[in-house]
């Protein structure tokens, strides 16, 4: 008995408020929302209307009375309002019958914000119901996702590519040794396409339909076989609606200036990796994580420009909110990895 009234009153959560989506990860129960971070507001009264999954459905299918908005930009909080009520979204949403007990709440921010930022984000989970409020680092979030010996004497390194930023770390001793945080991710990725289609074919595509062709033909290197995809948009020159084929190696094109840069920030953060951390490196390798690391190739071409060994992570758009559950299950264990 007692240990299932422990459980109905425990309400911890692990949140990765991510740029792209948002996952929350309840004590006991695992991750329970998996959402994008996207919000319809009503522009007369400015409330939102529909959070998550069906305010995505809404993107750029908006009539003049309704708003889209992604409140996070670039890792970090551009719409302080509007995250706070999306927050409380999901805090109500995963805690149903415990709406009298405050949570205590673990959020992952991105290694380069500022104390502004962070002090943003913390304020924001208060006012969305937070009882104490918990900040980590995003690569060290990942890091324990996986499984990673975070505390021990041994060099660890992740490289986390999410919706708006790409966090390169190098982690020992419960502490982050070298990092970089790069505003070159997903989005940019997704920015990338849509330039790239106007500027060859003049089709103007929005967000969703980049994102949809990144996933489905996108890739870092050369595929053994090109795969091609159907691309509706509008044609700049008629402004009508238009169809076009595009294939594999034309995205690639469009993305590599974008994977250059996280290549060549992940050179920047091994020259600054002590000798000792750089030598279990060679050893363990690089993990990747997030969303990015499912781009296709890019852990090759990874390999073939650091001549280190690289490894996605399993389920790699989960890692950070699982690090996030861990912590949750001894806090006081990993006091020293929190902010």
């Amino acid at each position: 008995m007692a240990f299932s009234i422990s459980g109905w009153l425990s309400n911890d959560i692990g949140i990765d408020l991510g740029t792209a989506n948002t996952l929350v990860y309840m004590k006991g129960q695992g991750i329970l929302v998996d959402e994008p971070s996207i919000v319809a507001l009503d522009r007369n009264t400015g409330k939102p209307i529909a959070i998550g999954g069906q305010a995505k459905e809404m993107m750029g299918r908006e009539n003049p009375d309704i708003e889209v908005v992604r409140p996070l930009r670039d890792g970090v909080i551009a719409d302080y309002d509007v995250t706070e009520e999306m927050l409380r979204y999901f805090i109500k949403k995963v805690q149903k019958n415990k709406l009298l007990i405050r949570p205590r709440i673990v959020i992952c921010i991105p290694s380069g914000v500022s104390a502004v930022e962070m002090r943003a984000v913390r304020e924001s989970a208060e006012r969305a119901g937070a009882r104490e409020v918990y900040l980590i680092k995003e690569p060290m979030a990942a890091a324990i996702g996986i499984g990673l010996p975070v505390a021990d004497p041994v060099g660890s390194m992740v490289i986390d590519i999410g919706g708006g930023t790409t966090e390169i770390a190098v982690i020992a001793l419960s502490g982050i040794v070298t990092w970089k945080s790069i505003k070159m991710a997903g989005d940019e990725l997704n920015d990338s396409i849509i330039q790239f289609l106007k500027r060859k074919y003049s089709l103007l595509v929005g967000e969703r339909s980049a994102e949809e062709i990144k996933c489905a033909i996108g890739a870092a290197g050369a595929l053994e076989q090109e795969i091609q995809h159907t691309c509706r948009g509008l044609d700049l020159v008629s402004s009508i609606p238009k169809t076009i084929i595009v294939d594999s190696s034309e995205i690639r094109e469009a993305l590599s200036e974008p994977v250059s840069a996280i290549i060549e920030a992940v050179r920047q953060n091994l020259e600054q990796t002590p000798p000792e951390l750089a030598a279990d490196i060679l050893d363990r390798g690089i993990i990747l994580t997030g969303g990015g690391a499912l781009l296709r190739g890019l852990d090759k071409l990874l390999v073939e420009e650091t001549s280190l060994p690289v490894i996605v992570a399993e389920d790699p758009l989960t890692c950070v909110v699982r690090g996030t559950g861990k912590v949750l299950e001894d806090i006081s264990a990993y006091q020293k990895v929190l902010i």
